[in-house]
């Protein structure tokens, strides 16, 4: 696996990029050299269409990453509204997340923080059975800055995450489980292997639906439904044409694999 900064490692293979953090002795902490290989990493999946899909992972078998390394992140200089409307104040690397190619998160152990923050924006998570996942933050007097908030009650609803988010207490693998915010638990030692058969049988799908069906999801949520399902109508009219439709219509008639071209 090729290494885009001493911290990241990244490779593509059939179509499936594997993004690693590799500061297994950090606990997998994201520093700002890190974090910026990240957005790197995640700005060439989205531009690259030979890339369908993605996995996500933490190097070793402690974490899968414990969010910011508070050793590392140098403070901000100057009032808040100036690094707001500087443009350093958003969710940095997590940006870059907000793309059509579906991303498998595999959860190897600790997601605390902004960990478990970047494993609830991908698309998909699974979970090895000795994983902890929490949003501490109340816990030293401050809050989750990159989505926590926001994403953990639309993934499991206001209770289970309000007890989370309030209590700042971690869950473990089983309880994530149950309340949704990991669709399956896996053995730690086929969990990346797993991981990558999801993100390959993503794969290999029409590219346009797949892409569709996310943009579908994510931009559907903040409509009422009536309207959300227009947006639905109206990407299938794109699609009813593609020459994607067709080879797949081809290919159960002829009762062979499709071969999609992502046109």
């Amino acid at each position: 696996m090729a290494s885009v900064s001493a911290s990241v490692k990244f490779e593509v293979s059939e179509r499936v990029a594997t993004v690693v953090i590799d500061r297994p002795e950090a606990m997998n902490a994201i520093d700002p050299e890190t974090g910026a290989a990240l957005g790197d990493c995640f700005a060439r999946i989205a531009a690259d269409d030979r890339i369908r899909a993605a996995v996500l992972t933490g190097a070793g078998t402690r974490a899968f990453s414990t969010g910011a390394d508070l050793k590392r992140t140098l403070a901000l200089d100057g009032a808040y509204a100036a690094t707001a409307f500087s443009g350093m104040g958003d969710r940095g690397f997590q940006t870059a997340l907000d793309m059509d190619k579906p991303v498998v998160c595999a959860i190897n152990g600790y997601a605390l923080g902004g960990g478990l923050e970047l494993a609830m924006a991908c698309d998909i998570r699974i979970a090895a059975p000795h994983a902890k996942l929490g949003l501490p933050e109340v816990k030293v007097g401050t809050i989750p800055g990159a989505g926590g908030t926001q994403r953990l009650p639309r993934l499991v609803g206001r209770s289970d995450a309000m007890l989370m988010l309030l209590t700042g207490e971690p869950i473990d693998a089983e309880e994530a489980l149950r309340i949704g915010l990991v669709s399956r638990i896996v053995p730690a030692d086929t969990l990346l292997a797993e991981a990558r058969d999801i993100a390959a049988r993503i794969a290999a799908n029409a590219p346009l639906s797949v892409r569709a069906v996310k943009r579908l999801v994510t931009g559907g949520e903040a409509m009422p439904l009536d309207r959300a399902i227009d947006y639905e109508r109206f990407a299938w009219g794109l699609l009813r044409d593609t020459e994607d439709r067709a080879e797949g219509r081809r290919a159960f008639a002829e009762k062979r694999r499709p071969d999609y071209r992502g046109r």
